[in-house]
Order: structure tokens, then sequence, then C-alpha cells
């Protein structure tokens, strides 16, 4: 049982860690020195750099959420139930459902837009409606992202009572 709650935090603490360190720390020190260096391309470097982190993060994000999800359930299989089970594994199923969304649904859309405009969707006119779709895209991902963050230090909390 320590095993399997130990695998559960660290695939939780890796999860929330890197959410956190993305969205604190790498997405604006990319942009902020990419641009500084590369006045002209710098903001298309920053956000093709930090793009390709974020996509392969939801990688890491799809494989906590799968380890959580099996080790509660064989937690709650082989002992005592965790307390708030039920919950907690609504509460992780969500986030995953929410990390295959953003990865898939949410960046796909970002990328075919970024595609179809062959640069910046910042670039074009402020009411093209290709830039308003991808501000909108970029602000659901965004928010997405905070549901999950809020949920895993839901979960967290949970772990850190017991």
């Amino acid at each position: 049982m320590i095993a399997l709650r130990y695998v559960y935090v660290l695939a939780l603490a890796v999860w929330l860690g890197g959410m956190v360190v993305l969205g604190a720390v790498v997405a604006p020190v990319t942009f902020q020195v990419l641009q500084a260096s590369v006045p002209d391309a710098g903001r298309a470097l920053a956000g093709g750099v930090f793009g390709a982190m974020l996509g392969r993060f939801h990688y890491v994000a799809y494989g906590s959420g799968l380890i959580l999800l099996l080790t509660l359930t064989v937690t709650a299989i082989l002992g005592p139930r965790p307390r708030h089970f039920a919950i907690r594994l609504a509460l992780a199923g969500t986030m995953l459902l929410i990390a295959l969304y953003s990865g898939f649904v949410v960046l796909g859309s970002i990328e075919a837009i970024q595609q179809e405009v062959g640069g910046l969707p910042s670039q074009l006119p402020a009411a093209d409606p290709r830039r308003i779709r991808f501000d909108e895209l970029h602000q659901l991902s965004t928010r997405l992202m905070m549901v999950n963050i809020v949920g895993a230090f839901v979960l967290l909390f949970w772990e850190a009572r017991e």
C-alpha cells in the first residue's frame, strides 16, 4: 500500500509541478529571452518552442493521469478505500479528460490555425476570424490548465491530510 501511495503522490507531484513550472517559469522566460534576443522573430520562435514543450508535456499529463486512476483503483481493491475515494477518482478522471481535450482538440486547433496563417496569428488584423479564434483557444488552453492545477492541489490536500 505504501508503494501504491508513493507512486500516486509521485505522479501527482510530477503533473502539478510540470503545470506550475510551465506556466509560471518556462512560458514567460522563453518569450522574454527570445523576444529580446531576436526582436523580429523572437515571438514566433518562443511560440514554437513553448508550443513544442507544451505538446510534449501533455504526454506526461496523460501518463500521470492514468497512474493516478490506476493507483487509486488498485488501492481501493487491495485495502481500505482512501477517504473520499469516489471524489478523488472522479476528479483524477476529469483532470485526465481535460488534459486529453486540451492536448488533442485545443492544441490541434491552435496548430491548424498557425499552419493556415503561415506565421503568427497575432500579426493578423484584430478583426480577422482566425486571430480571434486563436486568442479564444489560447485562453481556453490556459483556463483548462488552471482547472487541472486546482484539481491537483485538491488531490494533494487530501493526500497531506492522510
